[in-house]
């Protein structure tokens, strides 16, 4: 086996396998691996938004994850309290439709597509231990494979794709720039059963201290995610006694003026309720010399928002956008790190701060609540809203269009 790579990506999921992809597809050759092997799941919303789906379309492996039978939607309804925002979300790159897809079907498929490319090597059962640095720059892994053999191999580039909790980012000290810790906790389960009226969509809930997100997911199923504050005691015990039992409590207490309830008494879990709870909106230094990182490694926010997916295919393209733009690396460090921060800032840090306001524990003021019943009653201001999510707009423009909606225009 070859041990010399121009980049090595250490997670082999969206974020990594993606990268895989696109850096073969400008010419690098690439060793890809993960410690775990697929198919697997993961703890994930798994959502993309249409303008993430243009994304897997242009990739070529859009009519591999359809295959799945995993439903598309375009419609949304958002309760904020009283107001209801209900509309479609606009058009991106031509996609009108969203796919919310399990990770078990998701994460295989990327993966196979990647190693699938002839530049591409794919490991998988290979667990990182360290990395390798000549002076201060990162030069290759050392690892063990599930059979216990211990490996080395080295690279220009060694790249963390491995999630929120990276082992890479942790070996080679990325400053933490940015962090804003959850006032909720959250617990996700798969239900069949689970009917909706009209169109299917997606639906977010918050209502006083309490939230809850469900997405039409695949085998028929929905994805429901309940979240409350951390510091409520008297929930956190009812969840530890028995999940499912306090997610339908919570649901029929709290959301009594929705159709949730309802909804989720006819419904039947799939499998078990997982959970998260004490989590941190963070955002770490991207690049160094000899490293980078993308997806939830370089930043993880809180998953109301439904911005990991599209995060992690965009970070990839930046990313590899950049590479290919200097013919060497290794004189180059500081000016594609510099370059590398300020664009997924400009791309991604919007929604990062969306999130970091979600997590918060902080109920609607007054004006905020006329703002969120004039989005519910205006189309222009409800599309708009939806727009933000998908970046058909950017909040600032969302501001605009409300201001002079406000104003009488």
């Amino acid at each position: 086996m070859n041990h010399h790579y121009d980049v090595i990506i250490v997670g082999a999921r969206v974020a990594g396998a993606t990268l895989a992809y696109e850096l073969s597809q400008a010419g690098y050759e690439v060793l890809l691996v993960d410690k775990g092997e697929f198919p697997s799941d993961t703890l994930s919303t798994h959502n993309f938004f249409n303008n993430s789906v243009a994304i897997l379309r242009q990739m070529g492996v859009l009519d591999r994850l359809l295959a799945t039978g995993t439903p598309l939607y375009r419609r949304a309804v958002v309760q904020l309290e009283d107001a209801v925002i209900d509309g479609e979300f606009p058009a991106v790159h031509q996609e009108t439709e969203c796919l919310c897809i399990r990770r078990i079907y998701l994460d295989q498929a990327l993966f196979e597509h990647a190693a699938a490319q002839s530049r591409v090597t794919a490991i998988e059962g290979f667990r990182v231990t360290d990395v390798i640095r000549e002076g201060n720059t990162i030069t290759g892994i050392a690892g063990v494979h599930r059979s216990g053999a211990v490996e080395r191999f080295i690279a220009k580039l060694v790249v963390g794709a491995d999630g929120r909790n990276s082992t890479i980012r942790s070996r080679v000290n990325s400053m933490r720039l940015r962090t804003v810790p959850t006032d909720y906790a959250s617990y996700v389960g798969y239900f069949s059963g689970y009917e909706q009226d009209g169109a299917i969509h997606v639906e977010m809930y918050k209502i006083k201290d309490k939230l809850v997100i469900a997405f039409p997911t695949s085998d028929h199923l929905y994805v429901i995610g309940a979240m409350f504050p951390l510091d409520d005691q008297e929930w956190s015990s009812r969840f530890a006694q028995s999940s499912e039992v306090a997610m339908r409590e919570l649901i029929d207490i709290s959301f009594t003026d929705s159709p949730l309830p309802e909804r989720l008494r006819k419904s039947a879990l799939v499998g078990r309720i997982r959970g998260m709870r004490g989590y941190d909106n963070d955002w770490y230094q991207g690049m160094g010399e000899g490293w980078a990182l993308v997806g939830d490694a370089l930043s993880f926010k809180d998953p109301a928002v439904g911005q990991g997916m599209h995060d992690a295919l965009q970070g990839a393209r930046i990313l590899t956008g950049i590479l290919s733009g200097h013919e060497r690396w290794d004189t180059h460090w500081g000016e594609m790190a510099h370059k590398y921060a300020s664009m997924t800032e400009a791309a991604m840090l919007p929604r990062y701060h969306m999130a970091c306001q979600i997590t918060k524990n902080v109920p609607f003021t007054p004006e905020q609540m006329a703002v969120n019943r004039l989005i519910a009653t205006h189309p222009e201001a409800t599309k708009a809203f939806l727009g933000v999510y998908n970046h058909a707009l950017e909040p600032e423009q969302l501001e605009q269009i409300i201001g002079r909606l406000l104003q009488g225009g």
